[in-house]
Parts: C-alpha cells; structure tokens; sequence
C-alpha cells in the first residue's frame, strides 16, 4: 500500500513538471508574439510622426502599412524564455508564435517522457485605437484632429511634441485567443 501510494504521489509529481514545462512554453509564446507586436507598434506610431504633416498617409499607417516583421525580437525573447520560436505575421497588424521548450519535462515515473517538450502558441495583435480622418480633412495648414478611443481628440501640432499622441495613445497591443491546439 505504502508503494502505491508512493508511486501514485510520483505519478502526480510528474504531472506537475509536465504543467510547468507547458506553462514555461506559453510564457514564451506570449512574451515572444507581443514583443514583436509591440516593437512594430513602435514603429508605426514612429511612422505616423514622421508623416503627421501629410494626413494622406494616415489611413494607410493605421491598416498597419510600413510596419516591417519584427519576428526577430520574438525569437530573442522566447530564447530568454527558455524556448525556441516560430513567428510568422499573419497580416499587417498581427503576428502568430509557436514556441516550444529547450528543456524536456525532465526525468520522471512514466517512461519515455524525460525529452518531450511542450509546445504552445500565442497570437499578438495591434489594435488601431484611432480613426484618421478622410484626407481631404485637411484645411490649409492646419492638420485635422485624430479621434481615438473614449472620444480622446488629438489636435496634431508638429511644433509642438507635447500635442503629439504616444504609441501606446494611437496603437494597443494585447493577446488574442489562440487555437485549442496547443500541447
């Protein structure tokens, strides 16, 4: 009884390293799609500075035109997370990661599960937070306001930095729901 008992606690044990393997892969694939989101959000709202006197172009930088792939930093980030990546855009303004363990679950009662590795996706998305107005808003030299969520209304004053939205003001990152197909 004792020994069945004490296979039984080992049994859960090992369940318990299987959790932490898996939680350790997500972890990994979370951080992983949303820097590479974040840093392509960055690069957008830098865009839209850099463009902010032509209002013609807003609309094409807010549909996420110019935002270049950042996978690169998604791959730096799931290896400090003990993971090896996979990260593709899916579109302009997302990017899917699947990203899998370096390590096994380690040694454990259940034979053959020493060297399986979890696997786990994330999907990262940036979310436009405002509406460019048509580009004919334009009059003279005055640019035309930019509606953001909760009715916030930029008054775009190149001169003036402190008029100027931040990334986080015109571009939201955050998880969307991934696929049941994680292991």
């Amino acid at each position: 009884m004792v020994a069945g008992l004490l296979f039984l606690a080992l049994a859960y044990l090992a369940v318990g390293q299987a959790a932490v393997n898996r939680s350790s892969a997500q972890t990994a694939a979370d951080a992983a799609a949303l820097a590479a989101a974040q840093k392509t959000r960055d690069q957008l709202a830098g865009l839209w500075m850099a463009h902010v006197r032509d209002p013609a172009k807003w609309q094409a930088i807010f549909a996420g035109d110019g935002g270049g792939n950042f996978c690169l930093r998604a791959d730096r980030l799931a290896g400090l997370n003990g993971a090896t990546e996979h990260c593709a855009p899916d579109g302009p303004l997302s990017y899917v990661v699947e990203a899998t363990t370096i390590k096994g679950v380690g040694h454990s009662v259940v034979p053959g599960t020493e060297d399986m590795r979890s696997t786990a996706h994330a999907t990262a998305v940036i979310e436009p937070l405002c509406t460019p107005p048509p580009a004919e808003g334009a009059v003279g030299d005055e640019l035309p306001a930019l509606t953001c969520k909760d009715h916030k209304v930029w008054h775009p004053k190149p001169d003036d930095s402190t008029s100027l939205p931040k990334p986080e003001d015109l571009f939201d990152v955050h998880l969307a729901d991934s696929p049941a197909h994680d292991q």
